[in-house]
């Protein structure tokens, strides 16, 4: 068994190092079991340093060059070997734990796919909030959270890999085609909680409540506009860090 864990990363040099280090920490979890494991890194059309620190890192490194989180994964799971990808984002850190329960769900033979709960990095009430009635919703409709999932890589492209026609929200229609697929096969889409992933709050300091609010108006009233658009889905695009 040999595991892919895909990286993408556009302007990340202020987190990269740090999250790479965690995730080369937990992935000692699969030597227990006898697994091999890869890391790359999709440089999605960076300006700065991402493409020399996840070198430094050990990392394979792909090229994207149109800036699109939905290429930057695909790009990096068309370059993997492994027979399972591990997608997770450059500014979050998942635990040895939480990659231990990966290889469970794994070697359980009834999975296809996975996801975790999460939380975030800093303190914030509304946002502790929000990310609470996320996991509950997620568990509770096994949607995937971006910012780390898993999928066996047969199935991932026999699917397609994520839409390229959406520049936000493709992992809930990722998620969609999971599920349907599931259950055509009768196996399982799990989301794991015992170990949440810890990720960034970056976007709670470098946005205002009203852009938030805003681009959430957007999305429930014109949701083909703002998911298909980077202008229109700026918090992803803009390059603020």
């Amino acid at each position: 068994m040999k595991i892919s864990i895909v990286v993408p990363a556009f302007n990340e040099e202020r987190l990269l190092g740090d999250s790479l280090a965690q995730i080369k920490g937990a992935a000692k979890a699969f030597t227990p079991f006898g697994w091999e494991w890869e890391l790359i890194v999709c440089d999605n059309n960076s300006t700065d340093r991402t493409a020399e620190i996840a070198t430094a890192a050990g990392a394979r490194v792909v090229f994207e060059p149109i800036n699109q989180i939905a290429r930057a994964r695909n790009a990096g799971a068309a370059a993997a070997g492994g027979d399972w990808l591990v997608f997770v984002d450059a500014d979050s850190h998942p635990s040895e734990a939480l990659f231990t329960d990966v290889a469970r769900a794994i070697q359980s033979g009834h999975c296809i796919a996975g996801g975790s709960t999460m939380r975030m990095d800093e303190y914030y009430f509304w946002a502790g909030l929000v990310t609470h009635l996320w996991n509950r919703a997620s568990r509770w409709g096994r949607w995937l959270a971006g910012s780390f999932i898993f999928c066996e890589t047969t199935v991932f492209r026999n699917l397609g890999g994520f839409s390229q026609e959406l520049y936000c929200a493709e992992e809930l229609e990722f998620s969609q085609r999971l599920k349907k697929h599931a259950k055509e096969t009768r196996k399982r889409l799990v989301i794991l909680h015992r170990h949440p992933l810890v990720t960034s709050a970056r976007k709670l300091r470098l946005y205002k409540g009203s852009e938030h609010l805003w681009f959430l108006a957007k999305a429930i009233f014109c949701p083909r506009r703002a998911m298909r658009s980077p202008e229109q889905a700026h918090m992803w695009y803009d390059g603020r860090r």
